[in-house]
């Protein structure tokens, strides 16, 4: 780990210590540390503010308390912990959500699941928006039930979790969000908790890892992102095999069950949802062009 630096008794201007910051970073070895510099200061300065924003402003003296919390961010990412535990921070979709090493660091390839999930919702004969209950499984720092909530025109909106910590940190991120409709964060695991519910929709981002594959991930994953969010079972298809068997139970006729999972295993999964007797099973490609969501009907009348 490099040598923490001691905070600058002088902070001078913003381009000073983005200056400073960047020496700090390229000194452990981060690459394009002036642009990480620039990014850092944006992040813990706030939603809304851009990186271009803040080379605008370099000559403004900036305010002790961001200039810590800046400084506080350049060590942690200088040590090799991901930018967005290192700003506490990340947004996903439309939401600007706190975040550290209780929950994974969601990634882009979910927000295409969300909307995947928004428009099968909005579908029907009547051309009306469907209403119901949504539950998002292994809800990690909130970012897919929030963004349901926010977006969607669910009457309300559980997510479960079985990470007490992460829980936690659901429940600042609702505080934090104030979804225009009721919302609930429930502990338990996978499905257990919605016991007694009828959901219009059912979605997760479950582990789906092999422990293998898990150790053959970067560093910057393995190191500081939870294990048990990441690693399911010999084969990786532990929590995606139960959701499969378990959701027709707390679905309504006609509902949805839309899952984020691995690209390599994504034709395994609808096949195990077609012997299973799911209805309408499709594949989507994310943003990438990898296979990554598997969406599945519960046939009505089942």
């Amino acid at each position: 780990m490099p040598e923490r630096a001691a905070h600058p008794t002088h902070l001078g201007s913003i381009g000073d210590a983005l200056q400073d910051a960047a020496d700090r970073l390229a000194a452990s070895g981060l690459p394009g540390s002036r642009r990480e510099a620039t990014m850092l200061w944006a992040a813990v300065a706030g939603a809304g503010i851009k990186p271009g924003d803040v080379w605008l402003q370099r000559d403004q003296e900036p305010a002790a308390g961001l200039a810590e919390r800046f400084y506080h961010a350049v060590e942690r990412r200088a040590s090799g912990v991901p930018f967005a535990y290192a700003v506490g921070r990340t947004g996903f979709r439309t939401l600007d959500l706190k975040l550290d090493a209780r929950a994974l660091i969601p990634r882009p390839e979910t927000e295409g699941l969300v909307d995947l999930v928004l428009r099968e919702v909005g579908k029907g004969e009547t051309g009306k928006v469907k209403g119901g209950v949504a539950a998002d499984i292994g809800t990690g720092c909130g970012c897919i039930a929030l963004s349901l909530a926010v977006e969607g025109h669910f009457d309300r909106v559980i997510a479960v979790e079985r990470s007490a910590q992460a829980a936690a940190l659901a429940r600042e991120n609702v505080a934090l969000v104030q979804p225009p409709v009721p919302f609930e964060v429930r502990e338990g695991d996978l499905l257990a908790p919605l016991a007694g519910e009828r959901c219009r929709a059912i979605v997760s981002n479950p582990p789906y890892l092999t422990e293998a594959e898990h150790v053959g991930l970067d560093s910057t994953v393995r190191l500081f992102e939870p294990r048990d969010a990441l690693v399911s079972g010999a084969d990786g298809l532990a929590a995606t095999r139960a959701l499969l068997a378990g959701a027709r139970e707390v679905l309504e006729p006609g509902g949805l069950l839309a899952l984020e999972v691995d690209e390599r295993r994504a034709r395994r999964v609808a096949r195990l949802a077609r012997e299973l007797a799911w209805s309408r099973v499709r594949v989507y490609d994310d943003v990438f062009g990898r296979p990554r969501y598997v969406l599945a009907i519960l046939e009505e009348g089942a």
